[in-house]
């Protein structure tokens, strides 16, 4: 990882340090809206729970990467740690969708294999990718969009 990742990654985690103090002074800690009306990205995966859950993070965030996984898949489990720190340490939100308790909703994601990773800005897809990611190629992926 260059100098400059570890700084934007940096940058990233200061500004949601800021932005978390500020809601807990205001007494806001339950809102999770930004000023701009969408819902501040979450620190943790999404554990997408079906199509209208996966429709409301859609619409609740301008950029969304959506993992396609399944637990049985290798590539799918090294690549959690991943997602875990993006969601993290980016201003996206990231969702999870096990293809085998959602089918349905993996096969319109166009999920052929697992992992599939599809990005979405202002509600929309814009990027897919199958197999297994380094996390410096998501962050910059993510970046071109947030």
């Amino acid at each position: 990882m260059s100098d400059t990742g570890d700084g934007e990654r940096q940058r990233i985690r200061e500004q949601k340090k800021r932005e978390l103090r500020e809601r807990l002074e205001n007494g806001s800690v339950s809102d999770t809206s930004d000023v701009g009306g969408q819902a501040s990205s979450p620190d943790e995966p999404i554990d997408i729970e079906g199509s209208d859950h996966f429709d409301e993070v859609i619409n609740d965030h301008d950029v969304v990467l959506v993992d396609c996984y399944a637990d049985w898949c290798g590539p799918c489990q090294i690549l959690e740690p991943t997602i875990e720190t993006l969601a993290a340490e980016t201003d996206a939100a990231v969702a999870t969708v096990d293809v085998d308790r959602h089918q349905r909703l993996a096969q319109q994601l166009g999920a052929r294999g697992v992992p599939t990773l599809v990005l979405y800005a202002d509600g929309e897809p814009v990027e897919r990718m199958v197999g297994a990611q380094d996390c410096a190629t998501l962050e910059r992926l993510v970046e071109q969009y947030a």
